[in-house]
């Protein structure tokens, strides 16, 4: 019984103890976790290509709020990301040639960073169903540092 109730104690909350989800690209250069400096069970992190957000993120984002508690949201989308200036209509061409199938969904790619970024933002924080605080910041890969950026 003591060794059961002791790993109740080491194990992570399921709730993000400090209330943040954060939307981040898969890029496997950006931890979020090592970034923002959370620890296993401190925060949600919602991952797509590009960090757009995305009907599913938007999905995500409300589950982690209403079932999860958490109150603050961060998009955090990164430099030298692949997405940034990726040609969809060369991508869905080459999967045609190469699968002999088409996507059949967007891809998510933008042309600005910044722009980018501020839309995403900009529609968490306008969406119906989406509440508490709605920031965003661009964390550079080369200099492993992040800025915030005033939307």
């Amino acid at each position: 019984m003591v060794k059961a109730a002791q790993a109740a104690l080491n194990a992570p909350a399921m709730k993000p103890t400090r209330g943040l989800a954060v939307v981040t690209c898969m890029d496997a250069r950006v931890d979020p976790w090592r970034i923002l400096r959370a620890g296993p069970g401190e925060i949600h992190v919602i991952r797509n290509a590009g960090g757009i957000i995305t009907d599913d993120v938007i999905r995500s984002v409300f589950i982690s709020q209403r079932e999860l508690g958490t109150h603050k949201v961060i998009v955090l989308m990164h430099t030298d990301c692949a997405m940034e200036g990726a040609d969809e209509a060369a991508i869905t061409t080459l999967a045609h040639d190469e699968l002999g199938s088409e996507p059949g969904f967007l891809l998510g790619s933008f042309e600005d960073l910044t722009s980018e970024l501020e839309l995403g933002v900009k529609t968490l924080r306008t969406h119906a169903l989406i509440t508490g605080t709605v920031t965003g910041a661009i964390y550079d890969v080369g200099s492993d540092s992040v800025r915030t950026v005033a939307i």
